[in-house]
């Protein structure tokens, strides 16, 4: 993003191509379910039992979302019943570190976070 792009308010349009990303990758169930991926393919399942409060329908959606969006992708497997695998793809990979980035930075300042979100409740009650 140029400092002209700023200028023009081009992030900021409705029809900006980032939007959908960042509408997806800024969810915070995408978010979680590239996490649980990261660690290996995963079945819906097991997916579930790792986010907890997740409920199915919005897991479903959040999988179809990711692997219309290529950042996952949905494996039938031959088994009996039929399973399911989900697993990252490269572009999925991709978010590592940049996810990574915003981990670390969430865990290290939650307290500070914390305290300023304390402090605007006090200062609303007055």
């Amino acid at each position: 993003m140029s400092s002209s792009d700023v200028d023009t308010g081009i992030v900021l349009r409705s029809d900006c191509p980032s939007r959908p990303v960042f509408d997806q990758i800024g969810d915070k169930w995408s978010v979680m379910v590239m996490a649980v991926l990261l660690e290996r393919p995963s079945r819906f399942n097991a997916i579930k039992r790792r986010l907890e409060g997740v409920t199915q329908r919005v897991l479903t959606q959040t999988l179809r979302r990711l692997e219309r969006n290529g950042m996952i992708e949905r494996r039938v497997l031959p088994t009996s019943p039929i399973g399911v695998e989900y697993s990252l793809t490269p572009l999925g990979r991709s978010l590592r570190e940049p996810l990574g980035q915003l981990y670390d930075w969430a865990v290290a300042r939650a307290d500070e976070i914390r305290a300023h979100q304390l402090d605007y409740d006090r200062r609303l009650q007055s």
